[in-house]
């Protein structure tokens, strides 16, 4: 009943009218076609599975009861629910690093039951590194995801020894990085826009510091990660590519603890305990680097001035109202600013705050209603001679989703809701101080809501057979006010017309989702997945990787929703008692309306934008393989991608297909971890892949006696292929002092010291004026690290 009321009072508000009346019909539909007659036979069991020790939610943790040959796994929020007949059962539950909970237990007229879980003993002589169900690769119908702990990440040898969830990503097939030393990514032949990247369900725009040399999640306010890259759920939507959900510790409910590191450029600090012991507690993680405390030490007054530096902050706090109430508040706070001297600054920023409401209706009903606010912002100032201005931007939403799981029997779980987000954007405008050699240019803001209902059904009707399949309904509203504008074939504006505070135009679009597994046997399967998703928030980038200054519009009367379709198969396979997995996994996917720039188009500070943008369609398919070990003293994984990504446009390339800038034929990754002793462990990840997709010149000629190059070909020519080996070594001692632990970690980004190309650009040959040659720019050689973590 509380569903339909909630039904009932968005639809008063007037933003779904028609469109949210059949949504509701057909979720209703779907919640009272279940199986009733099936679940009231029975009685349900419920509750959540926690650490003992900390009071974290355990995600995916199993429950068996053997007698009945039954079993379920916890949720995103540590949750399960089960139905069985009336009577006293054995309950097993299992969790990767825990000890089993094996109790026997009454179940008459429904039952909570609440469990705590202890970690096993520290001298387990073997790492583990698999925080899902064991058998999952082969047993779920969810393909193309990755699940991570970082528990896991920490071993992984990165840039700077900082631990980073999304540099690990990228060593997984499928998920390309954006370049030397980046955190952007693509997955499946995407854009680097189309990645939905959440934090505590919050939308994080640039996920990125130092330009993308850090990414924006500190590693210790991190619990766990998942990407979709297919087969996306249906309560996700907004990216065409990929949904990367990462979700912060709740923090230690049973005592309070502290930890952190000192690294070489970085340090970090994190702070968790109870506020009311098992009942409440909080956490808060913060992190700075300070390379800029070396530049005061100059004695150069220009250098002493500058400014290099990032920081951020992660809190939660939580509070249990009764078994059934819980409430969350998390936020995401931080800032890079770089600056030379007086003369120039560029800063930017995230901030993200979730506020979160989970209820337990019953045995069955389970449900999460979230409020989101989510903004990024850069300023860029310049101050010498000639010019004085400033360039800023801005973009923000406000989001509020309610999100139900209905289980209706142990084969049978329904997954429904709504999401109301507004959209905000402060495109880059320029204001010049007076006298300046520069304009003052003002650019509309541009806003825009989109109205969303999705259902989803978990379905297992057969032992070999289990389905997820749904459909998400989404409304985007093009909103006034502001000034929109036509343009000709050249790009050049030929009408305008003001609208108010009103909606200027709907786009509807409904999108299919389908995965399905068929268990050959307990150790394989095959699956298949189907998904269309549309997108209504664009970023406009020239370069191979995501900046700060990367422009972002929604869609409009001239920019229409970009729309994928990707259609994947799969082979799934699990070896010695789940110890090894290997997958292969075979995608193509359909890309429409998507964007691209005419020749010389300016992004910064331009109120004809739209105007520079083309209008085409791409393509992306490849296939996977993936063989990893999950157990051991030796673990780790072997990655192999083989794909094209290549787009179409009327105007470039005289129409014909070229590949996108993302584009790679080969990836590769190895990635080692072995537990030498019970106080060492050693790592090494090696990389290699095809160059991305570049532009180069095809000729030159001279104006007004300056060389101009001419180019003909879009993504003609190819980077120099990239490849890359990464040492680790982890030493943990054993402490006398049960409260206080320390580790070192220590690190050797590219070993063997290879020149990799990250720019190549062209001039005019000293020797020869005549001659042009090319020239290489390369990042880093061979960097060392260093860090010292402590815990107490």
């Amino acid at each position: 009943m509380a569903f339909l009321f909630l039904a009932m009072d968005i639809c008063k508000v007037g933003i779904f009218n028609r469109f949210s009346l059949s949504v509701f019909t057909l979720i209703f539909f779907l919640f009272s076609h279940s199986n009733f007659a099936f679940s009231q036979e029975k009685v349900s069991i419920s509750g959540y599975i926690k650490d003992a020790n900390t009071g974290e939610s355990l995600i995916a943790a199993v429950i068996r009861i053997p007698d009945l040959k039954l079993s379920g796994y916890t949720n995103n929020y540590g949750f399960y629910s089960l139905s069985v007949p009336t009577g006293t059962y054995q309950v097993e539950v299992s969790f990767v690093g825990y000890q089993t909970w094996v109790q026997q237990v009454e179940i008459a007229d429904g039952k909570t039951l609440n469990i705590e879980m202890k970690p096993e003993s520290n001298t387990i002589e073997e790492v583990v590194i698999s925080g899902k169900k064991q058998d999952e690769n082969v047993s779920s119908a969810q393909m193309g995801s990755l699940k991570f702990t970082m528990e896991e990440v920490k071993n992984i040898p990165v840039i700077f020894g900082e631990r980073d969830i999304l540099k690990t990503i990228q060593l997984l097939p499928g998920v390309a990085s954006g370049g030397e030393g980046s955190s952007s990514f693509y997955v499946r032949g995407g854009a680097g826009d189309q990645n939905l990247i959440l934090l505590d369900e919050a939308t994080v725009y640039n996920a990125s510091h130092l330009l993308g040399f850090f990414s924006t999640f500190n590693s210790d306010a991190v619990k766990d990660a998942n990407l979709y890259k297919g087969g996306i759920p249906a309560q996700y939507g907004g990216r065409i590519s990929s949904v990367m959900d990462i979700n912060m510790l709740d923090g230690n409910s049973k005592r309070f603890s502290m930890e952190g590191g000192l690294g070489l450029i970085a340090s970090r600090l994190k702070l968790e305990g109870p506020i009311v012991k098992d009942k409440s507690s909080f956490m808060l993680s913060g992190r700075r680097t300070y390379a800029d405390m070396f530049l005061k030490l100059s004695k150069d007054e220009t250098v002493n001035k500058s400014k290099l530096y990032f920081y951020d902050l992660n809190a939660k706090v939580n509070y249990k109202l009764d078994d059934k109430n819980t409430i969350y508040l998390s936020g995401y706070f931080g800032k890079d600013d770089l600056g030379y001297s007086d003369l120039f600054g560029f800063d930017w920023g995230n901030a993200t705050a979730t506020m979160r409401w989970n209820r337990v209706w019953n045995n069955q009903l389970f449900s999460n209603s979230t409020f989101i606010y989510s903004d990024f912002t850069y300023n860029v100032n310049v101050n010498n001679e000639d010019s004085e201005f400033t360039i800023a931007s801005k973009i923000r939403n406000w989001n509020f989703k309610q999100d139900f799981s209905y289980y209706s029997s142990n084969n049978s779980v329904f997954k429904f809701g709504v999401n109301l987000l507004h959209q905000q954007i402060r495109p880059a405008s320029l204001d010049a101080e007076d006298g300046s050699a520069v304009n003052t240019i003002k650019v509309d803001n541009r806003q825009g809501i989109e109205a969303a209902a999705y259902v989803s059904h978990e379905w297992k009707p057969w032992s070999n057979l289990s389905l997820i399949y749904g459909l998400r309904l989404n409304d985007f509203m093009v909103m006034g006010p502001g000034t929109f504008y036509d343009f000709d074939q050249d790009g050049e504006p030929v009408s305008e017309k003001q609208y108010g505070n009103e909606i200027i135009k709907h786009y509807l679009n409904v999108e299919p989702r389908l995965s399905l597994a068929y268990i050959l046997s307990p150790k394989h399967s095959i699956k298949a997945s189907f998904n269309r998703i549309a997108q209504n928030l664009h970023q406009l980038t020239n370069t191979t990787s995501s900046l700060p200054t990367d422009q972002y519009v929604v869609s409009s009367l001239n920019i229409k929703p970009q729309i994928a379709d990707q259609v994947a198969l799969g082979y799934f396979r699990n070896f010695a008692e789940n110890q090894y997995e290997f997958s292969v996994e075979t995608y193509y996917k359909n890309l429409n309306n998507q964007i691209d720039f005419r020749n010389g188009a300016d992004l910064q500070a331009n109120k004809y934008m739209e105007g520079d943008l083309l209008y085409g369609k791409g393509r992306a398919y490849g296939v996977e393989f993936l063989l990893r070990k999950n157990k051991g003293k030796l673990n780790g994984w072997i990655g192999y991608t083989l794909a094209r990504s290549e787009r179409q446009f009327d105007q470039i390339n005289d129409g014909e297909w070229y590949a996108a800038r993302q584009d790679r034929t080969h990836d590769i990754s190895v990635v080692g971890i072995y537990q030498l002793s019970p106080k060492w462990n050693v790592g090494a990840t090696f990389v290699f892949n095809t160059g991305n997709a570049i532009t180069f010149p095809s000729g030159k000629y001279q104006v007004n006696g300056t060389t101009m190059f001419y180019y003909t070909e879009r993504n003609g020519y190819r980077m120099p292929n990239y490849h890359r080996l990464d040492l680790s070594a982890n030493y943990e001692p054993k402490s006398e002092n049960k409260r206080f632990n320390s580790s070192w970690s220590f690190g050797l980004y590219n070993a063997y010291n290879r020149r990799n190309a990250y720019i190549i650009d062209f001039r005019e040959s000293e020797q020869n004026p005549n001659v042009t040659e090319a020239y290489k720019i390369a990042l880093f050689g061979i960097i060392p690290s260093v860090t010292w973590n402590f815990k107490f």
